[in-house]
């Protein structure tokens, strides 16, 4: 593997690159400001990502990437191209080798849409693989064996759950419910409980700060800002870490659901090997306070998040384009 071939993790909230004996080299928001007068892209990242919400009408803060699939193709195909520029440098002596990784439950359409953008983005050859399995390589999980390991990988826009056995999904299930959404159910609910309008950055750092997906022994409590619906003033309120649970219990039973789901497809020797070796948390969403908890009472099973939960996808893709070289995986 040349230093220039990279793992990007093209995620819905933000874009991970991994680089061969550098590590994960840029993170950045994928989110990108255009001009709709001039139609020109004004800023990308997290440049981009601080306009949001207040921008002029002219300028647009967009996310091209909903739920794990490109939305908007062309804005994807600009800041592929832009990311990768800026991880391995605009003088690349040659086109780098990429791997991406998709949702598991990509349709062929959605796969190809990204096989394309990365070729235009300036990729020498392109390698797709799936999030559970870049998941599980990046937390350090032998995925080589004859064993079952379950991967739950919480992202931006979708949640995959994965059983995994030498090399491959045995069993999977991708949901549309993830950090984003974690994110909406605590607007809605300051808004229907506080008549307050709050923006999704600080619904983000309100998740970050005192989100809990399970009841805790000490309350936590922030203030927060935010537009009176009634009034049409600015205003601020306090909100604690129990509210936040129950603003969060719908969202977080729906991935405890599909983690049963799973659960039940699992066929007998597998699901002893998961109650023995336990459930992988990884992606940002998985950084929810209590979600370990919530997980491992309501299926009996032991429930640990991944070390470096934000970049695992990310240093799984790099590593998978080795194992490609190599057909054999070695974490």
């Amino acid at each position: 593997m040349q230093n220039s071939d990279l793992g990007i993790d093209l995620g819905t909230a933000s874009v991970l690159v991994y680089v061969k004996n550098k590590g994960v080299v840029l993170k950045e928001p994928s989110v990108v400001a255009f001009d709709k007068d001039t139609n020109k892209i004004r800023a990308i990242g997290e440049e981009a990502r601080l306009m949001i919400g207040r921008t002029p009408g002219t300028i647009q803060a967009i996310r091209p990437l909903r739920h794990g699939v490109i939305s908007d193709y062309t804005v994807t195909e600009k800041m592929m191209k832009y990311f990768i520029q800026k991880a391995v440098g605009r003088r690349m002596f040659r086109k780098p080798r990429v791997a991406v990784c998709v949702p598991s439950g990509v349709t062929e359409v959605e796969r190809k849409a990204v096989l394309d953008a990365t070729y235009q983005a300036g990729a020498r050859d392109v390698s797709i693989i799936e999030e559970p399995i870049a998941a599980a390589i990046g937390a350090g999980i032998d995925i080589s064996k004859p064993c079952g390991n379950m991967i739950v990988d919480i992202g931006g826009g979708t949640t995959d759950i994965a059983v995994i056995s030498l090399g491959g999904t045995v069993v999977s299930e991708s949901i549309k419910i993830a950090g984003d959404d974690f994110d909406e159910a605590i607007a809605r609910y300051i808004k229907r409980k506080h008549n307050l309008s709050i923006g999704e950055r600080t619904a983000e750092d309100i998740k970050i700060k005192i989100g809990s997906a399970y009841r805790r022994l000490e309350e936590d409590s922030m203030e927060v800002k935010g537009l009176n619906v009634l009034s049409g003033l600015p205003n601020t309120v306090k909100v604690t870490s129990t509210e936040m649970e129950e603003a969060l219990k719908e969202t977080t039973t729906q991935i405890v659901d599909a983690i049963h789901s799973v659960l039940e497809k699992t066929p007998p020797e597998l699901s002893a090997d998961i109650a023995e070796r336990g459930i992988v948390l990884t992606g940002g969403g998985s950084m929810l306070r209590g979600l370990e908890d919530l997980i491992e009472i309501k299926t009996g099973i032991e429930t640990n998040t991944a070390n470096e939960p934000l970049t695992c996808v990310a240093i799984g893709t790099g590593k998978y384009v080795e194992y490609l070289d190599t057909k054999y995986y070695e974490v």
